[in-house]
């Protein structure tokens, strides 16, 4: 199951509790899935945007649920990676193993 959810144009500190409440009771009973949060209409990314981020991924994993952003602009994957965030804002498509992919062990390779 996937869930869509959208930032912006600007995160306030005093949104985050309301934007967590609001997802947590969106989520809670679901089946588990994907939140897809989209923060391509966020303006000014800053460290609240980044801990709104973060925030709502624990919301979503306390749950059973995954978040994963898409929209992050340069601005806002360089600062989560300044905090130590980056996975917060990691686009999955580019992160992820797809599916089916397997490592070959081929038999003449010596052992590692």
């Amino acid at each position: 199951m996937e869930i869509s959810l959208a930032l912006g144009p600007v995160v306030a500190r005093s949104d985050i509790g309301g934007l967590c409440a609001g997802l947590a009771e969106r989520l809670r009973g679901g089946p588990g899935g994907t939140v897809v949060c989209d923060v391509a209409r966020v303006a000014r990314p800053d460290v609240v945007t980044v801990e709104a981020l973060a925030r709502l991924r624990l919301t979503a994993r306390r749950l059973g649920w995954r978040l994963v952003v898409t929209g992050a602009g340069p601005a806002l994957v360089e600062l989560a990676g300044l905090l130590g965030l980056v996975e917060v804002v990691r686009e999955a498509e580019k992160w992820e193993q797809p599916g089916g992919v397997q490592e070959v062990v081929d038999a003449g390779d010596p052992p590692a």
